[in-house]
């Protein structure tokens, strides 16, 4: 039986921004492929990174020395992938070196020339499965889809797209039993008083906003049975009995048919547990508010990005920003808490979409917004749109996405000012007496460096 272990290396102690924040999720892509492993004979390893440190790891491996280490990438542990590849392969040479995630597709070159011996493309349960097998009978994999490798001659080697699963009950539940789950329920518990669990019913997303990467699951849809996602609830309230769940999937209520079955369900097994959700306003109506509140969702996010069509339409969205403004406002009179989120800085923006937005944010009121500034990721269509105009060239391995500027409508900096008026623009609308002051004085000095920045 072959020495096999799992990481990802995501150092919670190393994130100041998540260390405020505190909302911890356990790699839940990386525990379905332990599992699947598990599933069929090959029994494995998972060493969790987010509470550890890099030099425990470094132990852990020297300590167990796998035969096979697989590692989950995505962008914000790129650059501790490549730190732990090149440690690797100093350190142990003979180790199998097996990457995969949202992160490998479009970087698959550079990861090899880094160290990585395959690059695991799309869903990596069988891939992973069938790759280790074969090696472990020391044949060379040219006939396992889904991968990319270097063969002994130096030649890259793509072995084309894997068919994607078409029934996710297939999957065994992801393998939480393998990390201590408890160490993210305490820490939400410590910070936010309430803890949660994280849970996938879907795999894909039928959308295609410009921004998104769809570099695992590509634009499909798929759907684990209301009866598969219940008996995993109920495992969940059995074994650890978490205040809330999040549930990850992109557009939550896609399928109103889908949701009126986990309704019926969830609540005849008695497997309600508070939730939230992310979805789309025009995968919205009253009767799905009262169908996600009867299920136990307590919060809803639902998309918007901006408060002008304009940018809605560049990002080609899809969704009117009066339906976005009517479903967030319709969810709180239902008693549902609303979410939404911003992004600014995307290409065609101007300052009046920029007060538009903010005029949105007022007048729909959420209960919670997030605002981050647009970035590019490779393999979308907003990173084709804007490569010909990146104004800077940082190093692959030692930056991710978030660094890659391109020419805006006004500099990167005015954007971090826009950031700050916003959100104290909208406060001041929200509070009262001295905070509302607080926050108009606020929003002036921020308008006054957008003013500079431009």
């Amino acid at each position: 039986m072959p020495g096999i272990l799992f990481t990802h290396g995501y150092f919670l102690q190393d994130d100041a921004k998540e260390q405020q924040i505190m909302r911890p999720y356990p790699p839940l892509g990386m525990l379905y492929v332990s599992a699947w492993l598990t599933k069929h004979g090959l029994e494995n390893r998972v060493f969790d990174t987010t509470f550890s440190a890099m030099e425990k790891l470094q132990e852990e491996i020297l300590s167990s020395r796998p035969e096979f280490l697989c590692m989950y990438v995505n962008l914000m542990t790129r650059v501790n992938i490549v730190r732990i590849l090149h440690w690797m392969r100093e350190q142990m040479p003979e180790t199998v070196l097996i990457v995969g995630g949202p992160e490998v597709r479009y970087h698959a070159e550079q990861l090899l020339d880094h160290g990585a011996g395959y690059v695991v493309v799309g869903e990596g349960e069988q891939t992973c499965l069938e790759l280790i097998q074969e090696l472990h009978q020391g044949k060379e994999p040219l006939q396992v889809s889904g991968l990319i490798f270097r063969t002994a001659d130096g030649t890259i080697h793509r072995s084309g797209e894997r068919d994607k699963i078409k029934d996710l009950d297939e999957l065994p539940l992801p393998a939480r039993d393998k990390i201590d789950l408890r160490l993210y329920l305490d820490a939400w518990k410590q910070r936010h008083g309430m803890n949660a669990v994280s849970v996938n019913t879907m795999r894909g997303c039928p959308y295609s906003c410009k921004w998104c990467s769809r570099a695992v699951y590509g634009m499909s849809y798929r759907r684990r049975s209301v009866t598969h996602v219940v008996d995993e609830l109920l495992h969940i309230k059995k074994t650890w009995a978490p205040d809330t769940l999040w549930f990850v999937d992109d557009v939550f209520t896609v399928s109103h048919k889908w949701l009126a079955a986990f309704c019926e369900e969830v609540t005849g097994r008695e497997a309600v547990i508070p939730y939230e959700c992310i979805t789309r306003a025009d995968r919205m109506n009253e009767e799905v508010i009262r169908m996600l509140k009867a299920s136990g969702c307590f919060r809803v996010w639902i998309g918007a990005e901006s408060g002008s069509q304009k940018v809605i339409d560049l990002m080609d969205r899809r969704v009117e920003v009066e339906q976005v403004r009517n479903m967030i406002q319709l969810a709180r009179q239902h008693g549902l808490e609303a979410g939404t989120f911003i992004m600014l800085g995307y290409p065609g923006e101007t300052e009046a979409d920029i007060e538009e937005t903010i005029r949105h944010l007022q007048l729909s009121h959420p209960d919670h917004y997030t605002i981050t500034v647009a970035y590019p990721i490779k393999g979308t269509e907003l990173y084709a749109e804007v490569e010909p105009h990146f104004l800077n060239a940082p190093d692959w391995s030692t930056t991710s996405d978030r660094q890659q500027d391109f020419a805006r409508t006004y500099s990167r900096k005015f954007y971090d000012h826009a950031v700050r008026y916003v959100v104290n623009k909208v406060e001041t609308s929200r509070t009262k007496g001295f905070r509302s002051v607080k926050h108009r004085f606020k929003a002036a000095a921020a308008k006054s460096m957008m003013a500079i920045s431009k």
